[in-house]
């Protein structure tokens, strides 16, 4: 099957896209406890690695131990098996689906706020936090 013109310009571009994207550099930095990427036009970008989901544990020889894969579009630790995508890291996905959700309802836990505040003071007040409403088969 041929491929038109226009097909090879798309793909050619969006080649060109994710060519930006891949690192040229990977390191942990041990005094920030985290990943850092260098790109080709000199930018940075870092993450703690204590955010992703692998290296949380991870002794700090195993989360230096990281290679650059793909083109640079790849993270991998071989001492981990860990792998992780360079556009799903700046894309903010730090793990699997599970833990990324685990991470979001910790945070939302522990954030405070007013109404929170007020509602706690009040099922205080109460006896404590109502108890779930339990619908027999009888």
């Amino acid at each position: 099957m041929p491929i038109s013109d226009e097909n090879w310009e798309v793909a050619v571009a969006r080649g060109a896209q994710v060519a930006r994207r891949a690192a040229t550099a990977v390191a942990y930095e041990p005094a920030r406890r985290a990943i850092i990427l260098e790109f080709e036009d000199g930018s940075f970008f870092g993450v703690p690695a204590d955010r992703l989901e692998g290296l949380r544990d991870a002794s700090e020889t195993a989360r230096a131990h990281v290679l650059l894969q793909g083109g640079g579009t790849g993270l991998h630790w071989p001492d981990l098996d860990l792998d992780f995508t360079v556009l799903g890291l700046l894309d903010g996905v730090f793990g699997t689906r599970a833990f990324m959700a685990s991470q979001l309802g910790a945070a939302g836990g522990r954030a405070r706020s007013a109404a929170k505040s007020a509602t706690a003071r009040e099922n205080g007040r109460k006896g404590g936090r109502p108890r779930k409403k339990v619908i027999s088969d009888a």
